[in-house]
């Protein structure tokens, strides 16, 4: 998975179905997997440390089965004798013998010590954000930008959130589903969205979601997405510029519907825009579905000024859904933050641009991080003299504790939804 840069939440599923495995068979793998791709920095430092050499000393291959074998001790209370034994057995069959002894030595290094033991050693000498970092698997950066909006004490809490899996966020697509029918299957109503249902097991159990009157989406990205359509602006085309997978279009197809008004999807990449038609099939097979493209919204293969609502999910790092995607904080650094900015900006810019007279724009990111935030709209705002902010309170008053100045933030640890960032903008001429 490090190798080929995969996600855990989205191969693991495809695993459990092929080896058939359920129940806590499934939830053991689940956390082995999940829980070593979300400390696996923290687990490194202590890897190195006991092995009293540097990680570029190791087989990228062997340096997995050391995390595997680390989380099983650390944070799985699996038994110290059973952990090395498995990981041992697994070095020879998918490494080779040579390296068993290499791992059952640093393996049993590391069980000398408790977590808290090597945390408490390996702090000693540390500034208070980088002993943070290390005790709540961070890299520094993200400690740094997540301090930028948090106080300390709120700010641990948001670390730690990062660190609990979210339970399944069900959307209903409006006009096909309610949220009462899948309450009558056994899901529980979410706290804000009034699409949103909480499912615990695989949603493809569910004939909903098999044929497309629901979805699985963040409730968080469900709220930014309705508040898009809660602004006032006259009904016409809509805008989704950055759709791929496809949830947030899915849910603006159904409130297009019901609005009067329809929906262009647009994603740059084809096996992404795929991805949209699927999420929308239901309305297709309706004949009320958008129309889906594959196009670059920086250069656009639509007319300017034709949209009464654009939405604008732009590119990011992903930091505000780390619970999900919990490897993404060490495959990210500073450099992807400004790389996105660039782009970022080039997006809302085209998003604007597209936007009729009066109508509104919704610039969303799936990150908390300043540059990929408020930066982008304010450097925006600083240039333009076309466009006016509405405050996003406003658009989701349901929401407490959202609003960052005239715009909304979201957080695992108040919301119990991804780090959702939203600003709308209103076309004046």
């Amino acid at each position: 998975m490090n190798s080929d840069g995969a996600y855990a939440n989205l191969v693991l599923p495809a695993l459990l179905r092929e080896r058939r495995l359920t129940g806590r068979d499934a939830a053991f793998a689940t956390e082995l997997l999940a829980g070593t791709c979300r400390w696996q920095g923290s687990y490194d430092t202590i890897i190195a440390a006991a092995a009293g050499r540097p990680l570029n000393g190791f087989q990228p291959a062997v340096l997995d089965l050391l995390r595997l074998g680390a989380h099983q001790m650390m944070s799985m209370r699996v038994p110290v004798p059973a952990a090395v034994a498995a990981s041992v057995d697994l070095a020879a069959a998918t490494v080779g013998e040579r390296v068993t002894g290499l791992v059952n030595a640093v393996l049993r290094r590391v069980a000398d010590k408790t977590l808290e033991e090597w945390f408490d050693q390996l702090s000693d000498g540390l500034d208070d954000r980088d002993r943070l970092a290390l005790r709540s698997a961070h890299p520094r950066w993200i400690v740094d930008a997540y301090a930028e909006l948090l106080e300390p004490a709120e700010l641990e809490q948001a670390l730690a959130a990062n660190n609990q899996s979210p339970p399944i966020s069900l959307a209903v697509r409006p006009g096909l589903a309610e949220v009462d029918d899948l309450v009558h299957a056994g899901a529980e109503p979410s706290t804000y969205s009034p699409f949103a249902a909480r499912w615990r097991g695989d949603p493809g159990e569910l004939a909903f979601v098999r044929d497309g009157r629901v979805g699985v989406q963040d409730e968080g990205s469900q709220l930014v997405t309705w508040a898009l359509t809660r602004a006032a602006a006259a009904p016409g085309w809509w805008l989704d510029l950055c759709a791929g997978p496809g949830g947030k279009s899915a849910l603006l197809a159904g409130l297009a519907r019901l609005d009067g008004s329809r929906l262009v999807a647009s994603d740059v990449a084809l096996h992404r825009a795929i991805l949209v038609a699927a999420a929308v099939r239901a309305y297709a097979g309706r004949g009320t579905g958008p129309t889906v493209l594959v196009a670059d919204a920086t250069r656009p293969a639509w007319r300017a000024d034709s949209f009464s609502r654009v939405l604008a999910d732009v590119p990011c790092t992903g930091l505000g859904a780390l619970r999900r995607r919990p490897e993404s904080r060490w495959r990210r650094g500073p450099t992807d933050v400004e790389r996105l900015h660039a782009l970022q900006v080039a997006l809302l810019a085209s998003a604007i641009g597209s936007a009729a007279t009066g109508g509104i724009v919704g610039y969303l990111t799936c990150s908390p991080h300043r540059r990929e935030t408020s930066d982008v709209l304010n450097e925006t705002l600083a240039v333009r003299t076309d466009v006016e902010v509405v405050p996003a309170a406003q658009l989701l008053p349901e929401v407490p504790g959202a609003a960052l100045g005239p715009y909304l933030q979201l957080w695992p640890h108040r919301h119990g939804t991804d780090a959702m960032f939203a600003g709308y903008l209103r076309k004046t001429r």
